[in-house]
C-alpha cells in the first residue's frame, strides 16, 4: 500500500487573478471581531458553501459581536489551491481559516500559512472521536496538527444498470480486469454509438482529478508503483507505467470515452454528474464516493431516481491480481491561518463545523466516508445513502499518494503524459519515457530508481 500523502501543490502566482475583491477588498489585515473563512465552491460541489453558511449561521448566533466573512473561491481544484496561496501571501487576504487539502497541508505549513491546533485539540473531547489514521492526515513534518479532518473518500466505478443491461452486458456488473471494462464500453458503443461508453479523467486540465482520481487508480492495480516507500525513490522504466497510459490510449483513441475536446475541459466534471449521467449519455464513469452528493435533494443536481439507475463496483487491479480491487484515498481539513488575529475564535469556529452534529450533516450532504467514529456509527448516516457502506468497505484496499514534496511537480508530468496519449500526440512508450526524464529533471537521478531494479 502506498503512503498518504502530505505532498506539495506548486502554483504560479502569475498565471491566477488577484484576490483584493474576493477577499472584500480589506487593505488593513482585518481586526479580531471578523473571521475570514476561506473554501472551494465550484461547479457541482455546493454543499461546502452550504455547510459554512450554516456553521456562520450558528457562530454568529452564539458570538455576540463576532463576523463570519466567508469567501467562497469559485476555482477548480489547481487554481484553487493557487488562489488560497495567494491569498495567504498577504495579511490583507490571509484567512483565519480555511479549506485544506490534506496533501497541501505539509507544503503550507512549510510556507508558514498555517498554524498549529496541538494545545486546542488537547483540550477538545471530540478529538477521541478521530482515530489515529485519520489525525495522521492533518499533521505537518514536525509531528504537530495543523488540520482538522472533514472526511475522507475512496473512488470505483460507477455505472448505469439499464444501459448495461440493455448492451447485453451482466448486471451486477463485476469486472474483474481491465479487459473486462474494456469490453464493457465496446459492448455499449456498439449497442448505441450516441451513449459515451467511459469516462476516466485525463489530461492536464483535470490536474490531481486525472493524476490520481485517473492515473494512479490504474497504476495501484499493476506490478509497479510511482514511488518506492522503501528506498525513497521516484520509480522510472515501469511497465506498470506505460500500461497504465496504454488504458488511457484505449479509451479515448478507441472511441470508447468522451471527445479529447469534451475531457480536456476543465468543467467535465460537472458536465459528467450534473448532465451526463442523468441524462442517460455515459454508462461507466471511475470517479469518486461523493459523486451522488450530486443528485441528492441538497446536491446542485437532485436526481430522485439515481439510486435506482447507477450502481457502483469496485476499480480491478489490471489481470484480476492480488487484492483483486484498488482505490485511491484523499481527504480534506479546516485549518487555521498562521496570521489569524483571533486564534481563539478561529479554532471555536472550526470545532463547532467539526462537532458530531455538523459534520454528520456534511458527511452526508458531501457524500462523504466519515473520520469521526460517532458519524460513521450513526443510523443517521449509515441510512442516508446506499453507497456508503461500498465505499467505507474500500479502505483497507486503499491507496494514498506519496507523501513527498516533489510530489506535485511529479503529478503534473503524468498529466502532461496522460494528455499526450490521449490525444494521439505519443505513443504510451514515447510518454512513459519522456515522463522519466521529467521525473529526473525534477527530482535528480540519485532519487530515481528503476521498476526493473
Amino acid at each position: 500500500m502506498k503512503n498518504r500523502t502530505l505532498g506539495a501543490v506548486a502554483v504560479a502566482a502569475a498565471a491566477v487573478l488577484a484576490l483584493s475583491a474576493c477577499a472584500g477588498g480589506d487593505s488593513g489585515g482585518g481586526d479580531s471581531n471578523t473571521l475570514k473563512v476561506a473554501y472551494q465552491k465550484f461547479g457541482q460541489f455546493t454543499q461546502m458553501d452550504d455547510h459554512m453558511q450554516k456553521v456562520k449561521a450558528e457562530y454568529e448566533a452564539a458570538n455576540e459581536g463576532m463576523t463570519v466573512e466567508l469567501i467562497p473561491i469559485e476555482a477548480q481544484e489547481a487554481d484553487y489551491f493557487a488562489k488560497l496561496a495567494l491569498m495567504n501571501r498577504s495579511p490583507a487576504t490571509a484567512p483565519d481559516v480555511m479549506y485544506e487539502d490534506t496533501f497541501m497541508v505539509k507544503t503550507d505549513v512549510e510556507a508558514g500559512y498555517l498554524a498549529p491546533l496541538d494545545d486546542y485539540v488537547a483540550d477538545w473531547a471530540d478529538w477521541e472521536q478521530f482515530p489515529e489514521n485519520a489525525r495522521q492526515a492533518g499533521l505537518g513534518d514536525d509531528g504537530k496538527v495543523y488540520g482538522i479532518p472533514m472526511g475522507t473518500d475512496t473512488r470505483a466505478l460507477w455505472y448505469n444498470q439499464d444501459i448495461l443491461k440493455a448492451a447485453g452486458v451482466q448486471v451486477p456488473w463485476e469486472p474483474k480486469t481491465w479487459d473486462d471494462i474494456i469490453a464493457a464500453a465496446e459492448a455499449v458503443k456498439a449497442h448505441d454509438p450516441s451513449i459515451r461508453p467511459f469516462n476516466i479523467y485525463s489530461g492536464k486540465a483535470m490536474s490531481e482529478g486525472a493524476s490520481m482520481q485517473g492515473f494512479q487508480m490504474l497504476l495501484t492495480g499493476t506490478e509497479d508503483e510511482l514511488f518506492n516507500t522503501d528506498e525513497q525513490k521516484w520509480v522510472t522504466g515501469s511497465q506498470g507505467f506505460i500500461d497504465s497510459l496504454a488504458f488511457v490510449g484505449d479509451i479515448y483513441q478507441g472511441g470508447l470515452g468522451p471527445t479529447p475536446q469534451e475531457a480536456l475541459d476543465k468543467n467535465v466534471g460537472t458536465n459528467i454528474n450534473t448532465d451526463w449521467i442523468p441524462s442517460g449519455q455515459l454508462a461507466m464513469s471511475l470517479d469518486g464516493s461523493w459523486v451522488s452528493g450530486t443528485w441528492l435533494e441538497s446536491g446542485s443536481k437532485p436526481w430522485p431516481e439515481w439510486s435506482d439507475v447507477m450502481q457502483v463496483t469496485p476499480m480491478p487491479t489490471q489481470d484480476g491480481q492480488d487484492p483483486g480491487v484498488t482505490s485511491m484515498s484523499g481527504g480534506w481539513t479546516l485549518a487555521m491561518g498562521a496570521g489569524t488575529k483571533n486564534p481563539d475564535a478561529a479554532w471555536d469556529f472550526i470545532s463547532l463545523a467539526l462537532n458530531q452534529e455538523n459534520a454528520l450533516s456534511y458527511d452526508v450532504a458531501a457524500s462523504q466516508v466519515p473520520v469521526r467514529t460517532d458519524v460513521a456509527e450513526a443510523p443517521e448516516y449509515t441510512d442516508a445513502n446506499p453507497t456508503f457502506g461500498f465505499f467505507a468497505d474500500l479502505v483497507p484496499d486503499t491507496n494514498f499518494r506519496p507523501a513527498n514534496s516533489d510530489y506535485s511537480q511529479v503529478s503534473a508530468a503524468i498529466t502532461v503524459a496522460m494528455e499526450a496519449v490521449m490525444t494521439g500526440q505519443q505513443t504510451p512508450e514515447e510518454a512513459a519515457a519522456a515522463y522519466d526524464k521529467a521525473v529526473i529533471g525534477i527530482v535528480g537521478e540519485e532519487n530515481t530508481t528503476s521498476a526493473s531494479s
